[in-house]
């Protein structure tokens, strides 16, 4: 990727919103510059936060994308061949959301996870809740759908002229504009529209937490806002109620794994491999916390703190709509997530 002027910008823009939790979350997000007939977009399985000391960004010939996309190209679900070889000095493969940037005319978008609008856009009737607080804004609100090529298609039967900023059903939120510039502030003015209180959690007890893991493949994470999922009984009953945002099925795995009341560790963990979950990544320990396992991949506690940013910020009777099963399994069966976890896997 060239260095110059407006490519630095992207890269600074993308590393700030990398370092954010409350905007994006390990390899969670990705950002794109169109120029020249190319899209430089972030590389699937890269971190934001890396943008401007790691090769993070791929070149698409953008026109040659958009026309798979209108003959329905199988390709356009890798975007692998639609890579522009003559820029290209790595071999990273294009972000899943590649064809939802490319449905966006603007030429720079932005695709984040952020807290606030997750906590919104996970709810039932979230377009009608959403619409007061963003009614000064050129929006539209897509119903699920699975990231890539689907999600590119909702998005293109949602959009009309004009439009600059889109909130994904239980997935997070795209602003798009001219320039990088004109995008932040943009983001910073959504953002600002749908922020909400935050529900003090109470203080885990890290004692019982010890005790409970000595011996065990689990410890206590390294971030402690993660137990608020655990230790605030709303949040753990918000998130008791299934998956609810695609980066939680491919890095938290699907749903969670609370400890029952009196059950040993050791039981839980064979209860849920007798249901043929495996080891849980993380494991919620009601009124205690969180015990994140050992061996757990460098992405799972930023996406814990995810869940707990998004269920703290959710009200006790707020009705939500997790993901259903059918969606849950086309994520956890997805080829370009298990690449994603590779990469995770790999460091």
């Amino acid at each position: 990727m060239k260095r110059d002027g407006e490519l630095e910008a992207l890269r600074r823009l993308s590393a700030s919103i990398g370092a954010d939790p409350a905007l994006t979350q390990a390899a969670g997000g990705n950002t794109s510059v169109k120029r020249d007939g190319v899209m430089w977009i972030k590389a699937s399985g890269t971190w934001l936060l890396h943008a401007c000391d790691r090769d993070t960004f791929v070149p698409i010939a953008l026109d040659r994308l958009r026309h798979g996309m209108e003959t329905d190209d199988p390709a356009c679900e890798t975007c692998l061949d639609y890579i522009d070889q003559s820029l290209n000095t790595n071999d990273l493969r294009p972000s899943v959301e590649t064809t939802v940037h490319a449905v966006m005319p603007q030429r720079v978008v932005v695709h984040v996870h952020c807290v606030e609008t997750i906590s919104w856009a996970v709810r039932r009737h979230a377009e009608d809740v959403l619409a007061p607080m963003l009614k000064s804004m050129s929006w539209a609100f897509v119903p699920y759908a699975r990231p890539g090529i689907p999600l590119a298609r909702a998005m293109r039967r949602r959009l009309r002229r004009g439009h600059d900023v889109v909130v994904l059903a239980n997935h997070g939120l795209v602003v798009a504009a001219e320039n990088v510039g004109e995008a932040e502030t943009l983001l910073g003015e959504v953002t600002g529209a749908l922020r909400r209180s935050v529900r003090p959690a109470p203080p885990p007890d890290l004692a019982g937490l010890d005790e409970i893991a000595q011996g065990s493949s689990y410890r206590l994470p390294d971030d402690p806002l993660i137990h608020a999922i655990a230790a605030d009984p709303v949040s753990l009953d918000h998130a008791r109620k299934g998956s609810l945002y695609p980066d939680h099925v491919v890095f938290l795995g699907p749903g969670v794994f609370v400890l029952g009341s009196g059950e040993t560790l050791d039981a839980g963990l064979g209860r849920a491999r007798i249901a043929g979950l495996g080891d849980p990544r993380i494991a919620l320990i009601p009124d205690k916390g969180v015990l994140v396992h050992r061996r757990a991949v460098a992405a799972v506690e930023p996406m814990a703190r995810c869940l707990a940013d998004v269920t703290a910020r959710i009200g006790r009777d707020e009705p939500v709509r997790a993901l259903p099963d059918r969606d849950v399994d086309a994520l956890v069966n997805w080829d370009a997530e298990k690449y994603r976890q590779s990469l995770a896997r790999a460091g």
